[in-house]
């Protein structure tokens, strides 16, 4: 995050009571400072993120909630929301009373996932800094707005993208029916009803008209919809449950809504442009070190705990165009994959590299989560991660970047049968490969018996050099290096001796079979 959070519980209480949350111990205070969600993991150590929300996953019982919330005290959280219906004893009063943390229900029915993600959505949203009474909703946003129409229609209404995925939605959902709440619950619109929505021309009727659209048989009670466009674009709609179509005034009314909508998804996506440009400057800037690089970690979240780089780069033989949008798209996967891990990561694409940090207390966990990303993108996307080392301090992170595009050059070169390395695990061939580009500047590759062989091959159509290299990857076991190029024992023995002579080469020198050998993984096509 760029500035100190500015959402707030009575926030949280305001756009989500009634219809997924209810307190059920404590008092909350409204202006508690909310900065993160926190998913409680009973196997796991979490990271300490004060002014979290804390969502008590699989939490049952007087006892686990109790100890949620002693938990919870101890990471600086500011509540805890689990299952409802919730077990309350004097064992849960009592830790909420010393804590003051308070409980909050989760309504039956309601998914984890999109919860997390609606909570991180408000928290986004109030992180622009639209808010001027603390403990009020912002006069501004769409979770405002959707209110002011439900007030105004009588009728509980949701604010939808062009996917059917709900971005805000009012209070009294309840009064809805089966769909509109499993609408709310699972933040998104059921496909079945899409599909009839689809088949009965609605939403082809909907996007033709700057009017309210009055909708009925797809659910038990009827909806009217308007699209909100900004010029010839669609942005979104707004639906409300209704008992009958609407006046020619409310009509109107619901018109000037989405006019208002059309405005707030314009902010919200040139905010959230903005965010990722402002993140991806921040993140360069800790990453190039200097004197700007403290204070961008600061604003990142990152000067308190150790990390490490992960770069990663698409690779293969597809055009520069198709490498970019691939890249993009891989891009932004891996910052989805790595905030669900830690929410303090931070990620941008810098040079064609996507570049993250990741908070954690060593480089094996790192690698992990690299070789878990790339497993589920699975070889459809030729991708590779380097991996630089543990940074205690941002100060070090100039230096962990550097080690991640070390390994990711090895990886590019396809010089690692992994796809995810550190540094410390392709150290030699990065030093080749550094060697190779050296001497490829410089055209500092020195006359020796590699280069009088590649010469003498490449005049008499011969294989000197290949019978050579397999001589030595296999310490000089004739059998098998025979094998490995195909040809009987004999012809070997005598093709080594051959090239003994043209290149003036003693292979019972060792020094001579490492010079060899070095100047085999340097010459052209070297792997």
């Amino acid at each position: 995050m760029t500035a100190p959070p500015r959402s707030v519980l009575g926030r949280i209480l305001t756009d989500l009571g009634s219809t997924l949350v209810e307190v059920v111990a404590g008092e909350p205070d409204p202006t508690r400072p909310v900065g993160s969600v926190l998913i409680h993991d009973p196997q796991d150590e979490p990271t300490r993120l004060p002014d979290a929300v804390v969502l008590g996953v699989g939490v049952y019982g007087a006892d686990q909630v109790a100890a949620l919330v002693e938990r919870a005290a101890g990471l600086g959280a500011a509540a805890v929301i689990v299952r409802s219906p919730v077990a309350v004893d004097g064992a849960v009063k009592d830790a909420v009373t010393r804590t003051g943390i308070p409980v909050l229900g989760l309504t039956p029915g309601a998914s984890w996932a999109p919860v997390a993600t609606l909570l991180r959505s408000l928290l986004a949203v109030d992180g622009t800094g639209e808010a001027d009474d603390p403990g009020e909703p912002l006069a501004g946003d769409l979770f405002a707005l959707a209110n002011a129409v439900a007030a105004l229609l009588d009728g509980p209404v949701t604010v939808e993208d062009r996917n059917g995925r709900v971005l805000a939605f009012s209070s009294r959902q309840e009064e809805g029916d089966e769909a509109r709440i499993a609408t709310i619950l699972e933040r998104q619109v059921p496909g079945e009803k899409l599909r009839i929505l689809e088949e009965r021309g609605a939403f082809h009727a909907l996007y033709r008209s700057d009017r309210p659209v009055y909708v009925e048989g797809v659910a038990e009670k009827p909806r009217v919809a308007i699209a909100v466009r900004a010029g010839g674009e669609i942005l979104g709609s707004i639906w409300v449950v209704v008992r009958e179509p609407l006046t020619e005034d409310r009509e109107r009314s619901l018109a000037e809504a989405a006019k208002v909508a059309a405005l707030h998804l314009l902010r919200r996506r040139a905010g959230e442009d903005v965010e990722h440009r402002l993140q991806a400057d921040l993140l360069a800037t800790v990453l190039e070190g200097g004197a700007g690089a403290p204070d961008a970690a600061v604003r990142l979240g990152l000067s308190d705990q150790p990390a490490c780089v992960l770069a990663l780069a698409v690779t293969g033989g597809s055009s520069a165009p198709d490498r970019v949008a691939v890249g993009h798209r891989v891009s932004k996967a891996l910052a989805l994959h790595l905030a669900a891990i830690h929410p303090r990561t931070a990620t941008a694409s810098l040079g064609g590299v996507a570049y993250a940090i990741l908070p954690t207390a060593s480089d094996e966990p790192a690698l992990r989560v690299a070789e878990t990303f790339l497993g589920r993108i699975g070889t459809r996307v030729p991708a590779v991660i380097g991996i630089g080392r543990l940074a205690m301090r941002p100060a070090e992170l100039r230096r962990s970047r550097s080690d991640a595009d070390r390994a990711l050059r090895v990886l590019r070169d396809g010089r690692s049968p992994v796809r995810a390395a550190r540094l410390s695990d392709v150290y030699v061939a990065s030093l080749l490969v550094e060697l190779g580009d050296r001497m490829a500047a410089e055209d500092d590759l020195p006359d020796g018996p590699v280069v009088r062989l590649r010469a003498y091959d490449a005049e008499h159509n011969t294989a000197l050099t290949e019978t050579l290299a397999a001589w030595l990857s296999t310490f000089g076991d004739v059998i098998a290096a025979s094998a490995a190029v195909h040809v009987h024992p004999n012809t070997f023995r005598y093709r080594l001796k051959r090239l003994a002579e043209v290149a003036s080469l003693d292979l019972t020198d060792p020094e001579a079979r490492f010079e060899a050998m070095l100047q085999l993984r340097l010459g052209p096509g070297a792997r």
